[in-house]
């Protein structure tokens, strides 16, 4: 009988991140299908790619495709360093 991961405790603080609204909408939506927060699903994000790992699998992606589509995000990773808020 395989045993649980052990849990590590930690400790988790608030943040007023700013974030392209359509990423955000994507994301959101993304953490409710999953059935996860939203910093449960950033976090994640981030420690795979902390760790140069790919953080979706390709049933994800494809639902993120889907979503991408729905809330009309045109974005992607090209853009990330191009990105300026409105005058």
């Amino acid at each position: 009988m395989a045993r649980a991961p052990r849990r590590i405790e930690i400790e988790r603080v608030q943040t007023g991140v700013r974030m392209e609204r359509r990423v955000l909408k994507v994301l959101k939506a993304l953490a409710e299908y999953k059935n996860l927060t939203l910093g449960d699903l950033l976090e994640g994000i981030v420690l795979h790619a902390f760790d140069g790992k790919a953080p979706f699998t390709g049933e994800t992606l494809r639902k993120i495709g889907e979503l991408k589509g729905i809330y009309e995000l045109d974005l992607d990773a090209s853009a990330s360093h191009r990105l300026r808020e409105k005058s």
